[in-house]
């Protein structure tokens, strides 16, 4: 009897110590495997080429023998790449990681169904916000590791302000009415401009959009561009800040950003992550404030929050290493509080990742913003912003509206110009 309790408790050590050498060999697996190289497409490189590779930094201390390798691509670059190489299937030419916008990520998913490397049950997703991880999600399967959530809020400088005088507070809770009115003031008293678009883009248009709850598919997908009483007075809107001369008209990013660093705008109102570009000029550290987003005061469902932009990482299936890839993401951006404490207070980059919101930097005075604590105000921004439906043709869409503003700028009644959009985008879903 003895000798069977011997047996049977050295079979327990055994098994014990058998499962404690798996465990140990599939935390070793990937810092195994031989030097690998991950490289990775994305754009801005105060937001998400930093981030990027600041992850790399983390990463390389949990498996030294992978590099990451960032390659700046816009965003438009990016998405005609990617469409060119998988519908020639030279996949080839592709990278192992690119980063996705929110509100395209389905239709690329749905176009392209065997590109992306499922990531169900590689990366713990489960403490992201869930309308960060349906937005790549596709029949139960998901494709993504969401990154920034998009909110927006009024970035605003401070001494050109002041020297309208006017305060900070009040260009909290206000409407774009009256954004325009205090817009005009700044311009008279300061020669600049209150604010800066880019001229054939509809971002500010589709910020004005959501924040009434609207967009231009409805939530069945039927297209609502025409006939919309919210997006004429959007319009309007739009227009009577160009007419006023409170708004600079620009002709491309490069030129945008150069109106944020260079000080000839006062304000800017667009998505948390323009905080990276922001805090690129030096000189203006201490002459910027954080309101919330105005809204529609003719638009009764306006609220003063909104989004703009949003992205996630996503596996290409065409890979040498998608496991590792995978790896990489679920213990950086899925799996490191320490990378979010990094990259928040340089880049802007506020999360959706729940673990992310412990670390203090989150409630952290910020000095470039006069020691205000913008994290903390815009993430209770965004528990206001409204949910939208992107559709599978959301940037078709958004297309559409540039062409339309344009052409409303040029003379053309709103309402033909809109009636043109939709039937544009409607002709685009029946082919």
């Amino acid at each position: 009897m003895k000798k069977l309790i011997g047996f049977l408790a050295i079979a327990i050590v055994l098994v014990s110590l058998g499962a404690c050498s798996k465990q140990k060999t599939e935390a070793k697996a990937m810092s195994s495997k031989g030097p690998v190289t991950l490289t990775v497409w994305c754009w801005d490189p105060n937001f998400n080429v930093y981030s990027m590779n600041e992850a790399a930094k983390i990463y390389k201390t949990i498996n030294p023998n992978v590099t990451v390798n960032v390659v700046e691509t816009s965003g438009d670059d990016l998405q005609q790449k990617l469409t060119t190489a998988l519908s020639a299937k030279a996949t080839d030419t592709l990278p192992d990681i690119i980063l996705m916008q929110d509100n395209s990520a389905q239709k690329n998913i749905l176009t392209y169904p065997d590109a992306f490397y499922d990531l169900t049950g590689k990366v713990d997703l489960s403490k992201f916000s869930q309308f960060k991880v349906d937005v790549s999600t596709v029949n139960g399967k998901n494709y993504g590791v969401p990154f920034d959530n998009g909110a927006t809020a009024t970035f605003l400088r401070t001494d050109y302000i002041e020297k309208a005088g006017l305060k900070v507070s009040d260009f909290q809770n206000i409407t774009w009415e009256r954004f325009i009115e205090l817009g005009k003031i700044v311009k008279a008293k300061t020669g600049v401009a209150m604010i800066s678009s880019i001229a054939n883009s509809p971002d500010l248009i589709m910020i004005m959009l959501q924040s009434s709850g609207s967009w231009v598919f409805d939530a069945n997908g039927k297209t609502t561009i025409a006939n919309n009483a919210t997006m004429k007075e959007i319009v309007k809107v739009y227009k009577s800040m160009i007419d006023s001369g409170i708004m600079k008209l620009v002709t491309d990013w490069n030129e945008y950003t150069s109106t944020l660093t260079s000080g000839t705008i006062a304000s800017t109102v667009n998505g948390v992550w323009i905080v990276g570009t922001i805090q690129g000029a030096k000189d203006q550290s201490g002459k910027w404030a954080v309101v919330n987003t105005p809204r529609l005061g003719a638009v009764a469902a306006s609220v003063n929050a909104s989004s703009n932009g949003g992205s996630g990482w996503m596996v290409l299936a065409s890979s040498k290493h998608p496991d590792v890839a995978a790896d990489f993401l679920g213990k950086t951006f899925a799996g490191s509080v320490e990378l979010y404490q990094t990259i928040l207070p340089t880049a802007g980059a506020i999360s959706t990742w729940a673990p992310a919101a412990t670390g203090a930097v989150y409630n952290e005075p910020q000095a470039f913003f006069g020691g205000q604590k913008i994290y903390s105000d815009i993430i209770g921004y965004s528990a206001n912003v409204p949910k939208v439906k992107y559709g599978v043709y959301n940037y078709e869409a958004r297309d559409a509206v540039a062409t339309a503003i344009q052409a409303v700028l040029k003379g053309e009644d709103i309402d033909k110009a809109l009636a043109t959009a939709q039937k544009s985008v409607e002709f685009l879903i029946s082919q």
